[in-house]
């Protein structure tokens, strides 16, 4: 029992001095590796990392895998979902009209469902005070810049036309947007009065039809975001029910006023490439707004 004691009391004194300056008690089986240098070079942002989910290796990536004999694997399908995720309008169905066409109807529709009361089927339309450009020309350029706006942010966009040589009517166009089960439609008009000094930007929607207070909710939604992008004076959302196109809609449906082709600065601005894509770039954002407030996201 002694001897034992002897030879452990010998081993401990061996171990401690070695414990004491840090060093292992046991030499390990292979020498440890350097450490590997960082590569030179930025690192990743977060417009590589997309670019990289969207299927396109980063710089010089296709030449590591071609030097270590590798193919790099696919992207997952999980991230492409993602990255398409991040368009706010994904999956959400827009209908666009564009008021009026080349020649107007003045054939008789009535103006609502379970209604006598008629109107023409489409009206000819206002027109510049100083350009004497057409409203239905006016019209389709803005409408077609808004389709590119909103397809942009994802979304599925139907027009009811996309040239001026067509026939029609009010009624038929609200039908269209109802078949096809949209999310929202917006009919794109400019407005035109006596009073050459009005000017601004206003929405309208249905009074008592089934889709009025939703449709309301979009105005909200889209009025102040069109008006802020274009700097235009807002005169406000009116209700009513003295228009076919929004009275025959079973979807939440509004007629924006982009502005009077009866006052002169505005008529021109309203036929520039700038204005009509600020128009069409404050009435997307509205959509969006409209869309993620609907959704609660």
């Amino acid at each position: 029992m002694r001897k034992l004691f002897v030879m452990l009391l010998m081993a401990a004194l061996l171990v401690l001095p070695a414990m004491a300056e840090g060093k292992p008690t046991k030499t390990p089986a292979e020498p440890t590796p350097a450490a590997t240098e960082a590569p030179a070079g930025p690192m990743p942002t977060w417009d590589d990392t997309i670019q990289q989910a969207a299927g396109d290796p980063l710089p010089g990536a296709g030449q590591q895998a071609e030097d270590a004999g590798e193919t790099l694997p696919p992207v997952p399908s999980v991230v492409m979902q993602l990255v398409e995720s991040e368009k706010p309008l994904s999956g959400v169905k827009i209908g666009i009209d564009p008021g009026h066409q080349a020649k107007g109807n003045n054939e008789k529709e009535t103006i609502a469902p379970n209604s006598k009361k008629t109107k023409p089927k489409v009206s000819s339309g206002t027109a510049g005070v100083k350009t004497r450009i057409p409203e239905y020309k006016t019209t389709l350029e803005i409408s077609l810049k808004l389709r590119d706006a909103l397809v942009e942010q994802g979304a599925e966009v139907y027009m009811t036309r996309e040239t001026h040589d067509v026939n029609i009517s009010n009624q038929e166009r609200a039908k269209m947007m109802n078949a096809l089960g949209v999310d929202l439609v917006l009919r794109i008009h400019c407005d035109g009065v006596d009073n050459h000094s009005k000017h601004g930007i206003a929405v309208y929607c249905s009074k008592s039809n089934s889709i009025a207070a939703e449709s309301y909710r979009a105005c909200e939604a889209i009025l102040p975001a069109v008006c802020a992008v274009t700097g235009a004076k807002s005169n406000g959302i009116i209700s009513n029910d003295n228009y076919t196109g929004q009275n025959w809609s079973t979807v939440p449906c509004l007629m924006v006023e982009c502005g009077f082709a009866s006052n002169p600065e505005e008529d021109v601005l309203l036929n520039t490439e700038d204005y009509q894509w600020k128009l069409a770039e404050g009435l997307t954002q509205g959509i969006v707004d409209y869309i993620a407030k609907r959704d609660g996201t």
